[in-house]
């Protein structure tokens, strides 16, 4: 209890420390980020006076996270170069030479004042450089971030064969350009927040005012304002905190490498989530018919967009409903399944020890393991082990006789099927809502099956994303939003945006265009 007490009285202290007003001594304040700090060895403090005057100032910064030829260039030699005359030394004439360096002498853009360690402390830890002059309770902070990123490249999760080749990066002034290179409007806004009580990472909550409904932004705020943990290294963290339901399988919240998916959504009067360190975006809200839709469905033109769409529905239905199908005709209602297939069946399964439930359970297992595998393994290496693997594993089971020929058919026809669903979060859902289907079809059947599409209608419709019901557009439906459902509409036909966002200016066609 001792050490408790004593640790809470240590973090209190630090707290109030922390928090504390900028010194009018430079030592002092030197000193105090220094114990901040702990002194880190990459902890630059540059000293000098100003020109010829006696007048002591410092520039503080992180290296390696600092451009130091901007530092150098912009900071420090200007200063000592242009500032040569001796001021006086009262308070008033330290601020106006202070007033003068700020506004006409540092030559960076991004300038601003402090006036508290807090403040102080995060814009060195961020990459900026502060300035600290000698007999002034003031400290500027100068723009100075610069470190190595990785460039942007395309998106390795969500790859099209027609559509930009551009992608979001870990850095997020980067991602914040590449929506603004798409969206060149003046109504974009940009909200930053910091999240995480140690990491305080640079969080970003976009959307298009004069489109999007307010409503809608202040309940992510509200969410975001929530937020209370050390640090949010993705944006899984947040998308974890701020959804309507955490015992859902459905992902209420989409996340993407994608800027022109996030753009779009934005047009739509959704609004996005950037956050520093992950090229992944969220965009809320979302409904179900979301979760099934790509970007190329629009890239495409409208007949090859429906098919394919309809395709992914198809794939969605195999992906979740074929095992369990399987198992319950087979088991408990072969009469439905046609008699030359019957026999096909009853034949290759002839000599198979397990019944058709633990023969699927088994070989779904099996592939979830290799599917994993070859994720988590080197690149090269990981296509073989999923591919030679499922081959010889398949092969090796059915000459044993463990499992039956038709059943590594539907297992691989099923695995096929969740490989057809564009995000990442759903098809896993998928693959955990197929094994409760496949326990219900071993007890019940295909009354089974239907008990737990019931229920899973159920869930999809109390479901809520943002406050918005997940299972909009089937239910609640709006009119004239049915044609980007299922079917893709021509984009003629698509004059407005979504009714169910009720946004605030409801057309991205003017009336020229094709009535609704």
């Amino acid at each position: 209890m001792v050490f408790k007490r004593r640790k809470s009285q240590s973090a209190k202290s630090k707290k109030e420390d922390f928090s504390i007003r900028v010194f009018t001594s430079l030592e002092k304040n030197i000193e105090n980020i220094q114990k901040l700090l702990d002194s880190p060895n990459d902890l630059t403090i540059r000293r000098f006076a100003l020109g010829n005057t006696m007048n002591s100032c410092s520039v503080i910064f992180i290296d390696g996270l600092v451009n130091k030829k901007l530092i150098h260039d912009k900071i420090i030699q200007n200063i000592q170069l242009e500032i040569g005359q001796q001021p006086d030394d009262s308070t008033e004439s330290k601020a106006d030479l202070f007033e003068v360096i700020s506004k006409k002498v540092v030559s960076v853009s991004d300038v601003k004042k402090a006036t508290t360690l807090d403040d102080v402390s995060l814009a060195i830890l961020s990459g900026d450089t502060v300035f600290f002059l000698d007999g002034l309770a003031q400290a500027l902070i100068i723009g100075s971030k610069s470190w190595e990123s990785r460039s942007i490249e395309e998106p390795i999760t969500e790859a099209l064969i027609r559509g930009p080749r551009d992608g979001f990066t870990e850095n997020l002034r980067t991602n914040t350009v590449l929506i603004r290179r798409k969206i060149r409007d003046p109504n974009l806004r940009f909200k930053e927040y910091k999240i995480g009580r140690r990491s305080k990472k640079s969080l970003i909550v976009a959307y298009i005012d004069g489109i999007v409904n307010q409503d809608i932004v202040k309940e992510v705020k509200r969410r975001l304002d929530t937020i209370d943990m050390d640090d949010a290294p993705e944006s899984g963290y947040v998308e974890q905190w701020i959804e309507d339901s955490f015992l859902s399988p459905f992902p209420q919240i989409q996340n993407t490498e994608r800027p022109d998916k996030v753009t779009s959504a934005l047009l739509q009067g959704k609004v996005a989530i950037v956050l520093d360190g992950t090229p992944f975006v969220l965009i809320a809200p979302i409904t179900f018919g979301n979760t099934l839709q790509s970007p190329e469905d629009y890239y495409e033109r409208w007949m090859v967009g429906t098919v394919i769409r309809l395709l992914r529905y198809l794939a969605a239905f195999i992906a979740v409903f074929l095992p369990s199908l399987y198992i319950a005709l087979v088991s408990y209602h072969p009469g439905m399944i046609p008699s030359k297939l019957a026999f096909s069946i009853a034949a290759t399964r002839e000599g198979v020890p397990f019944p058709a439930f633990i023969e699927a359970l088994l070989m779904a297992i099996t592939m979830e393991l290799l599917r994993e595998a070859g994720i988590r393994l080197p690149k090269p290496i990981g296509q073989t082990i999923g591919i030679v693997g499922g081959l010889v594993i398949g092969e090796a089971a059915v000459s044993a006789g463990i499992v039956s020929p038709i059943m590594v058919i539907v297992v691989a026809v099923t695995a096929i099927a969740s490989f057809s669903i564009p995000s990442y979060s759903v098809a896993i859902s998928f693959r955990i809502i197929r094994f409760g289907f496949m326990f219900a079809a071993a007890i019940f059947g295909l009354y089974g099956i239907i008990l737990c599409y019931i229920m899973l209608n159920i869930h999809i419709a109390n479901l809520k994303s943002i406050g918005v019901p997940y299972s909009t557009l089937f239910a609640p439906s709006f009119n004239g939003d049915w044609k980007d459902l299922i079917l893709r509409a021509p984009i003629t036909m698509l004059p407005k945006r979504p009714r169910y966002m009720q946004t605030e200016d409801e057309r991205r066609i003017e009336k020229g265009g094709s009535s609704t």
